[in-house]
């Protein structure tokens, strides 16, 4: 019982992270359900992680960025303007792939780093620096196309938007055994450095999951695994583009959660001002920051590009609203300070999962775009509301019936002793 008590007030101290995994997995079990199995069918699943691909490479920038405090809305127009230069490289100028690639991220790069020269170092607001480069880079892809598609690319760079990793048993075998392998193996490491992690805050004495919460955690996190690689090696095996994609989440999760960039980066967007007391180079950060979001908006450019085979003029539209719907959905403050990476993986997965999900429906884009309108409200709304629970003195009265006790009870040694009258000498 006291097992059930320590996970209830755990799981109610992080009310935030927690609820955007029961968020996910009952939206899933909806659509499951009104498309009578459609959604999780091996096909559509691959489907599912190739159609949002670019959104969940945006919403790892995006959420960095907004837990500095900034926001960048210019980075779908930065993703059509990629693509529109590499339209131009390859196909027009002849440009090998190999090499049009890291210039393409260089453009992105010296795009970001324009943006992030105004912000930082002018201190012009990110909204408004980046609602001039939504409307720049839109005109940019304009002129550079010639208010014309290009087409086509070559296999190569198609494979980077579509493409699979070679099946091993070259099609005689049920399941694909590389994506097999991959899937298993990912699951192994991502369970022994959960244990790893453990072991080491228990060491160092810090706050910790109640063993029951972190084994059924665990436990849900490796099945989930299980099955999407199942799912994965049933049809065509691992799309190329979630490989990219799990690099670049491992890397910016460990930039994020055990870099000094990454703790400078929470510590501006908790409290600028502290930072800068602090001997933070809050400028600096905030540059490199949208340096990172120009390379990341020109990959996602580059991935968006090479699945439609096509550069066209209204490339990367609306990118910028899914992008920052999926790092607020997952978990990420509006005030900033507050955010992860993976939160904002489980918050692009709901919007790829909502749009899959009223696609294959049937509805219109109209209730499409309500519908996903009302889920970023609540979830912002979500987000104020455990804001300011957690900060009215003592939380919700869940959160104070099971009360996680994370510091031993104090001693006589610590307990501050009692004043005792002190006689004054009266004249």
């Amino acid at each position: 019982m006291s097992a059930l008590r320590e996970s209830l007030g755990f799981l109610t101290s992080r009310l935030r992270q927690v609820g955007i995994f029961v968020a996910l997995i009952l939206i899933v079990i909806l659509f499951q359900v009104l498309t009578d199995g459609i959604l999780l069918q091996p096909q559509n699943v691959t489907n599912l992680v190739v159609q949002n691909s670019y959104i969940l490479i945006l919403a790892i920038g995006m959420v960095m960025v907004i837990i500095a405090g900034h926001i960048d809305l210019s980075v779908g127009s930065i993703a059509g303007f990629i693509g529109a230069v590499a339209g131009v490289m390859i196909v027009h100028w002849g440009w090998a792939w190999w090499l049009a690639i890291p210039a393409c991220l260089l453009v992105g790069a010296l795009v970001g780093a324009w943006q992030g020269y105004w912000i930082a170092y002018v201190g012009i607001p990110a909204f408004i620096v980046t609602l001039a480069g939504m409307l720049i880079f839109r005109g940019l892809t304009l002129i550079t196309l010639k208010n014309q598609q290009i087409t086509p690319f070559p296999s190569e760079l198609r494979a980077l938007g579509g493409g699979f990793l070679p099946d091993l048993t070259g099609g005689t075998s049920v399941l694909e055994w590389l994506t097999v392998i991959l899937g298993v193996g990912g699951t192994a490491a991502i369970l022994f450095q959960a244990l790893k992690e453990r072991r080491v805050r228990r060491k160092f004495n810090l706050e910790n999951e109640p063993m029951a919460w972190f084994a059924v955690k665990n436990g849900f996190i490796a099945v989930l695994m299980l099955i999407i690689t199942f799912l994965l090696a049933s049809y065509r095996g691992t799309p190329i583009v979630l490989i990219v994609l799990a690099v670049l989440v491992i890397l910016y999760s460990a930039l994020m959660n055990n870099s000094i960039f990454g703790r400078h980066t929470y510590a501006i967007g908790g409290n600028l001002h502290a930072a800068e007391l602090s001997g933070i180079k809050t400028k600096k950060v905030t540059f490199r920051l949208f340096v990172n979001m120009g390379v990341l908006a020109a990959l996602a450019g580059l991935v968006f590009t090479a699945r439609l085979n096509s550069a066209q003029p209204a490339g990367g539209t609306g990118f910028e609203l899914d992008s920052i719907a999926a790092a607020f959905i997952g978990g990420a403050a509006v005030q900033g300070g507050i955010g992860t990476v993976a939160g904002a993986m489980i918050g692009g997965l709901i919007m790829g999962v909502l749009n899959n999900g009223m696609s294959i429906l049937g509805l219109g884009t109209d209730y499409q775009q309500l519908i996903k309108g009302l889920v970023l409200l609540l979830a912002v709304g979500f987000d104020i509301f455990n804001k300011n629970r957690t900060g009215s003195g003592g939380g919700s009265s869940a959160g104070r019936r099971f009360k996680w006790k994370t510091t031993p009870p104090a001693t006589e040694a610590s307990t501050p002793a009692k004043s005792e009258p002190v006689a004054v000498d009266a004249k």
